[in-house]
């Protein structure tokens, strides 16, 4: 199970991870986001509810950005007998900092332009990066600032959270992000038991976003061997 980040989508987690999963003999369950300010609480909710409804056959968890953060969270008090955590551009570490002030001052920028005049003026140099949300930002309808909002005052994993984590674990950051800086997946890596990081430059995913999901898969394999 995969979960999306703040304002993105199941359909980016598919494009992102369903064909390495599918290659690796996983199957793939994308979750729905839930817009609005019970985003974050409905992101766990949806893993308790996959493990009560897979049981043993839910094998790997994973998420992108805000998804990696739930999912390094509940895997931390509730993973022990999956095969691994995916962990994909994780923004922070603990309580929010100042990278999630740029989501927060999207939330500000949604109520005042709207949805469409926010993606205007927000902009991006990296097509990709921009297509994504302009995608996915129009199905939070009126949820999305409040959405953007819960993400931005929600904390990540702490250092004795991802100390705990009893699976290795897959990470993926890209060293010219400053949203989700590759620091953040590096200090990830160095405090989880076994884990292993995979760095992408931030345009690989332009063409195929299936390279997010290969490199975690890359990243989780590397781990076990550590």
């Amino acid at each position: 199970m995969v979960l999306p980040g703040a304002g993105s989508s199941a359909d980016f987690v598919r494009r992102a991870f369903l064909r390495p999963l599918r290659e690796a003999g996983y199957g793939l369950v994308a979750p729905e986001p839930a817009p609005g300010p019970d985003l974050v609480r409905a992101s766990f909710r949806a893993l308790d509810a996959a493990a009560a409804d897979y049981g043993r056959r839910l094998r790997l968890v994973g998420g992108v950005s805000l998804g990696a953060h739930t999912a390094a969270r509940w895997a931390a008090a509730s993973g022990r007998g999956l095969d691994g955590v995916m962990l994909v551009l994780p923004a922070w570490t603990g309580p929010p900092g100042v990278v999630a002030t740029a989501t927060a001052g999207s939330a500000e920028l949604v109520d005042l332009l709207g949805t469409a005049g926010a993606l205007a003026a927000a902009g991006t140099a990296v097509g990709w990066v921009a297509a994504e949300p302009a995608v996915a930002w129009p199905a939070y309808g009126d949820g999305l600032a409040a959405s953007l909002r819960a993400a931005a005052v929600a904390p990540g994993p702490t250092r004795a959270e991802l100390a705990a984590l009893p699976v290795p674990a897959g990470l993926v950051a890209f060293p010219d992000d400053p949203l989700h800086p590759a620091a953040v997946a590096r200090e990830w890596a160095a405090a989880i038991p076994r884990a292993a990081v995979r760095e992408l430059p931030l345009a690989a995913p332009a063409a195929d976003r299936s390279v997010l999901g290969a490199a975690a898969l890359a990243a989780l394999t590397a781990a076990r061997r550590t």
